[in-house]
């Protein structure tokens, strides 16, 4: 079978969802059962794949949906854990006294702590801590996910301590000997070095295009969720979301040339978080108290903006102090923190509880599973000890518990048909067709269509791995090799080739359904995942486009070989 048509099969599944939940509007309940079906049948009847292995790539599926599940579990428990203290009230009036503005609370809350989150745990974190933290604060849950995917972007080749870079393209990578003697000839004197160097680039590029991610922000959500409807509302606040992308990137892109691609997005959200709470307290680049943003009152907002979760609008009865309050937060960012780094021992502790099952139903595939490492533990562990510190009776806790798994219930059935259909889809190789699996067909098609102009689309096919396996680090692993080689073929700077596919699988999760699926979950707004692609593909679109056009000038400035 040629290229083009393998790539046409290859796309029918991401063409499938796109369909079925954006442009027909349907549930993920009910569009995702779909796509896994058109998944298996190509792998079965056009790869040629042995039933066994669709089946174990299924199994292995349900078992990242559980693990996706317990996050969301978590991070709604620690949700109605804090409302029920009384917390969530207190946290609200906090925001109040820095700003009413909701632009700023959104760039604060997305943009700065969502990054510093993203750079400790990774693998969608940010949405369940800053998308229930928003709504606690009056956000409309629709408006809340869409801030939570867009800065799925930047920081996401950082994520987790550096993982996409240190896990996903060092395993594309290794073992390769052209790979090898690259490194080798042009003077990298270790593996480490080699990584850093893909990962300054990736810095690099990220930089320029996060420029403009906080104003593309907050001008969605003015323009979709504002009393008047306008972008303008949010352009009118340019100069302090310039200020916050810079407060954020700059320090980011020392982190990765000083210091490895471990600590880019932690640096940059800490040390962004601290100058722009201290620049918006102070009034720089934000407007006056009486001009500030809101959205309409509740009783205006439509239908399709709200789910099951919801703020109380009345103060609770008990009051909390702020440093209390925030107590919850703070220890799920020291926890992240001290469990992510490499340098600390409690990761290697955490990792050794470990449950694997070696060649699933007699197939190479393995599942691996390390319960205690995922966010989901850190989740519980400070619910329940923020029951403790907050002086919670049995009756509000046992309130807390019972909303957490009526809501995680609700995003089961998308989740447990999202997973598998992109293991099916990621595992369709080594069948009786020949071919390579279906992400790396789609990936050929793509170069025998476009050929020396490859550094243009090297991003949106990085990010449309992100999108379908849900991980920019899966998206590095799968496509790294494949990039370097086209790199190499094309006589272009493979490293840059290689950076273009990390920064095109970052901003593949502002539109990846499960992460999507993921973050609605976490304020029960679960059949409306459509709605927020719709809107977050733009921010995708922007980036892909923008970051291989600078991939294109920096390569052709540098010249050919």
């Amino acid at each position: 079978m040629s290229t083009p048509v393998l790539a046409l099969f290859s796309l029918l599944p991401i063409a499938t969802v796109g369909i079925l939940l954006v442009g027909l509007r349907w549930p993920a309940r009910r569009a995702m059962p779909a796509c896994y079906l058109v998944a298996a049948l190509l792998a079965l009847f056009v790869w040629r794949t042995a039933p066994v292995q669709v089946a174990a790539a299924s199994i292995k599926g349900v078992v990242v949906a559980a693990e996706l599940l317990f996050i969301v579990f978590g991070a709604i428990l620690l949700l109605n854990t804090l409302e029920e203290s009384g917390a969530l009230h207190a946290i609200r009036q906090s925001f109040r006294s820095i700003t009413p503005d909701r632009r700023i609370q959104a760039i604060i809350v997305a943009w700065l702590f969502g990054s510093f989150i993203e750079g400790s745990a990774g693998f969608g974190t940010p949405a369940a801590v800053a998308v229930p933290l928003l709504v606690g604060l009056g956000f409309p849950p629709l408006a809340a996910v869409v801030c939570g995917m867009v800065i799925q972007s930047t920081p996401v080749s950082f994520g987790a301590a550096g993982t996409p870079i240190l896990i996903g393209v060092n395993k594309g990578l290794t073992g390769d000997p052209t790979v090898l003697e690259y490194s080798q000839s042009h003077g990298y004197v270790s593996w480490l070095e080699f990584l850093s160097a893909i990962g300054w680039r990736v810095a690099l590029l990220h930089a320029i295009v996060g420029l403009l991610i906080p104003l593309a922000m907050v001008c969605l959500m003015t323009r979709f969720f504002g009393p008047r409807r306008s972008i303008r509302d949010g352009l009118a606040i340019w100069r302090f979301a310039l200020l916050a992308a810079v407060a954020m990137t700059g320090p980011y892109l020392a982190a990765a040339w000083f210091l490895g691609p471990e600590f880019p997005s932690l640096m940059g959200g800490l040390v962004g978080l601290a100058l722009v709470v201290t620049a918006a307290k102070r009034g720089w680049g934000t407007p006056p108290v009486d001009r500030a943003w809101d959205f309409a009152p509740r009783r205006d907002w439509e239908a399709d903006w709200t789910g099951t979760i919801m703020p109380r609008e009345l103060p609770p009865e008990r009051r909390i102090g702020l440093l209390r309050a925030w107590s919850p937060y703070l220890l799920v960012a020291i926890l992240l923190v001290l469990t992510r780094l490499s340098q600390l021992p409690f990761r290697d502790a955490l990792s050794e509880v470990t449950l694997d099952w070696h060649n699933v139903l007699g197939t190479s595939i393995t599942i691996t599973s390390r319960p205690l490492y995922l966010p989901g533990s850190v989740f519980v562990a400070v619910a329940l000890i923020t029951a403790l510190l907050h002086r919670m009776n049995m009756q509000s806790v046992g309130v807390a518990w019972r909303r957490s798994l009526h809501t995680m219930a609700g995003a089961s059935v998308a989740l447990i048909f999202t997973v598998p259909m992109v293991q099916v889809f990621i595992q369709s190789d080594g069948g009786a067709g020949g071919y390579d699996k279906m992400p790396l067909e789609l990936a050929k098609g793509v170069e025998w269509l476009v050929g020396e102009a490859w550094p243009l689309l090297a991003p949106t096919i990085g990010g449309i791995g992100a999108a379908v396996a849900g991980s920019n680090t899966m998206s590095n692993m799968m496509f790294s090799l494949f990039q370097f080689d086209v790199g190499q073929r094309i006589g272009a700077n493979p490293l840059w080739v290689v950076a273009l596919q990390a920064v095109g699988g970052a901003a593949g999760n502002t539109i990846c359904v499960h992460n999507v699926v993921a973050a609605s979950a976490v304020v029960g707004l679960l059949g409306r995942e459509g709605l927020v692609i719709r809107k977050t593909w733009i921010v995708f679109v922007y980036y892909v486009a923008l970051a291989g056009l600078l991939g294109t000038v920096i390569i052709w400035m540098m010249g050919r070989g």
